[in-house]
């Protein structure tokens, strides 16, 4: 097998065996004792988010002001990927870019959020009484931080930089390690126990974040499904949906990322437009536009205290550090993947559409859903609030779509979308643990689909056994997130270096 520098690539068995025994223990351990594994991951998750959230928060805020520095200096102009002309149309770029990072968090957490907000209002705030018009721009403008420009830098700025410049300008190969190439020159890739240390937490961490988001679709689209259907509410039905979810995930994965991936994405990106303009039209419009403007200038003008808020421990632990260290579990591998679908942009289009267009989208996209269901309970108490209190977080958008006209319609078309979105997600990760275990921008279809279909069965049996599996999995990543961090916390030395190399290289002073 060659990559696509020409250089031999096999397949690292290393890797692929300690990652793949690591999920497998997990899976047996909870079988076992389902409950003893929760107790011990809640145990590590407190330690991690006690321990580490600074770090966290250090490595989340110094990755975006580094990416714009480099986007938006001299460094901007530098084309990434050693070709003149992008591979793919804009449109189809940031489309795979939104489905692929914001996943399923997109329906499932922009209904949930903003509302849970509303109704126990964050600890940054004191004097503001929950359930009042005063809550709601403070609401809002919390979830824009775990799912803000934050967010989306780390998922796809310093790290792509540093991994195509490795790969498509040096020829090393696409796996996580390489974002220690400037470090380590290739050293790094022969024979290193520390390099296939760097592969497998990477591996493990995101196999973490996208089997646990499979499960909580398994939940949300049976209560869907149980709301809009005859069909009970079941783990029978959630079995059947995951099945079919997973299946079609292994059919996109093996037709690559210039059909499946894509086809799905734009699809993807043109429903959940439809769906803005539809609940605009038939929602309350003015409502969600001035909200958004509020919230928006709140989150900007408090951007930097409401990213470094460390007094309560607690209520970050369960918000911003956990999605904070969820998303930096993601970070190599996402980083991976945005490289291989980012040839030919410059610096400045990588940082201007992951770290700007994206996230704006995202909040303004939290605001029409997590705005309406806050409308909603403003209009009528109780009538979102009581389903996410008793079915929790996968009865919030259910309950929100059931309010507004054509409220059936909206339900199907949201519970697509979700699906949709994970479907990608799956897809789109199953090719990048396989790139990861390959070094190989385009590895074998049959190992994108085993991963595919091994995501899915994990998720299957865990979700078997009760929803706390699938919670501590989820909450695994936060755990898995500590050396992740120090990988990338390495990328604000790295990035700037490679981008003097690429910038004397390509003649741009």
């Amino acid at each position: 097998m060659e990559n696509s520098k020409g250089t031999k690539t096999s397949l690292d068995l290393p890797s692929l065996i300690i990652s793949g025994s690591v999920l497998l223990l997990f899976v047996i351990a909870a079988l076992i004792n389902a409950e003893f594994v929760a107790n011990t991951v809640d145990y590590l998750f407190g330690l991690s988010a006690t321990y580490f959230g600074a770090l966290y928060q250090f490595v989340m805020l110094g990755t975006f002001f580094i990416a714009l520095f480099l986007g938006f200096s001299k460094y901007g102009k530098i084309r990434l990927g050693n070709i003149d002309k992008p591979e793919m149309s804009t449109f189809k770029w940031i489309s795979i870019i939104m489905c692929t990072l914001l996943a399923a968090g997109g329906v499932f957490w922009a209904a949930a959020e903003p509302l849970s907000h509303f109704l126990t209002v964050p600890p940054h705030f004191t004097g503001i009484e929950a359930g009042t018009p005063e809550a709601i721009a403070p609401a809002l403008a919390l979830s824009f931080i775990d799912w803000g420009f934050l967010s989306w830098a780390i998922l796809g700025t310093l790290g792509t930089i540093v991994l195509m410049y490795a790969h498509y300008h040096k020829g090393m190969p696409l796996k996580p390690r390489s974002l220690l190439y400037p470090f380590f020159g290739e050293k790094i890739m022969k024979n290193s126990v520390f390099g296939t240390f760097v592969d497998t937490f990477s591996i493990i961490s995101v196999a973490a974040g996208t089997i646990g988001p499979i499960g909580f679709l398994g939940l949300q689209a049976g209560y869907g499904v149980n709301s809009l259907t005859p069909l009970p509410n079941t783990l029978s039905v959630h079995i059947t949906i995951i099945v079919l979810l997973v299946a079609a995930a292994a059919i996109s994965a093996a037709t690559g990322i210039h059909k499946g991936i894509q086809v799905l994405s734009r699809f993807n990106v043109i429903l959940a437009i439809s769906l803005i303009i539809g609940i605009l039209i038939l929602g309350p419009a003015m409502f969600i536009f001035n909200n958004y403007l509020e919230s928006i200038g709140l989150y900007v003008n408090e951007f930097i205290t409401f990213n470094t808020y460390r007094g309560d421990e607690a209520w970050l632990g369960g918000w911003t550090v956990f999605f904070f260290a969820w998303f930096i579990g993601y970070g190599p591998m996402m980083a991976l993947f945005t490289s291989r679908i980012s040839r030919g942009r410059t610096i400045r289009e990588l940082v201007v559409a992951v770290a700007v267009i994206a996230p704006v989208i995202a909040t303004f996209w939290f605001t029409v859903v997590g705005g309406t269901g806050i409308f909603l309970e403003l209009d009528i108490p109780g009538s979102i609030s009581t389903a996410l209190g008793e079915s929790g977080p996968p009865a919030a958008m259910m309950a929100i779509t059931k309010n507004l006209p054509l409220g059936t319609i909206f339900g199907f078309l949201f519970l697509l979308a979700t699906s949709i979105f994970v479907l990608t997600t799956i897809d789109s990760m199953s090719l990048t643990i396989s790139m990861a275990i390959s070094g190989d921008g385009d590895p074998p279809k049959w190992l994108r689909v085993f991963y595919a279909i091994v995501m899915g069965l994990v998720a299957i049996v865990l979700i078997s056994l009760g929803e706390g599996s699938i919670n501590a999995l989820q909450s695994f990543i936060v755990v898995t997130a500590v050396p992740v961090a120090l990988l990338l916390l390495t990328t604000f030395w790295t990035a700037p270096k490679v981008c003097k190399e690429m910038y004397k290289d390509q003649n741009l002073g």
